[in-house]
């Protein structure tokens, strides 16, 4: 939500107040195009995320991680065009790190974190293990 909601004010008001100067040596000539990737790309996919997630669908996974992925590739290039840091950016560094480290946890990757899958199948039975012998 953060992602949208900076990134409309951002598009709004023509950089929340933050000189131009902080885009010199960049491609962007205004802050309309980080804008809109902020809330297209990082906003949407987070956004686009949390959906999957609360539907429980499998492709919730893939998409948290790209979401994780994408707003860690945000805050390296802010950081590298503007030559600047403030304590907002550790804390969504560390929040993508930490959505792509449970990520790798869920699917298995790293085994400090049980898997189960999101969709359980209600037609499937499992039958006891007998204990011939």
């Amino acid at each position: 939500m953060s992602a949208i909601v900076s990134g409309t004010a951002l598009l709004v008001t023509g950089g929340l107040g933050m000189p131009l100067a902080f885009l010199a040596g960049s491609v962007f000539a205004s802050f309309t195009w980080p804008a809109v990737i902020l809330v297209a790309v990082v906003g949407g996919t987070q956004a686009l995320a949390t959906v999957l997630l609360l539907r429980r669908k499998e492709a919730a996974l893939l998409w948290a991680a790209v979401a994780g992925f994408g707003m860690l590739i945000w805050i390296f290039v802010e950081i590298s065009l503007i030559h600047e840091s403030s304590w907002l950016q550790v804390i969504y560094f560390s929040t993508g790190s930490a959505q792509v480290a449970l990520v790798l946890a869920l699917l298995g990757i790293v085994e400090w974190l049980p898997r189960r899958p999101l969709h359980a199948n209600p037609t499937s039975k499992t039958a006891p293990v007998s204990q011939a012998g």
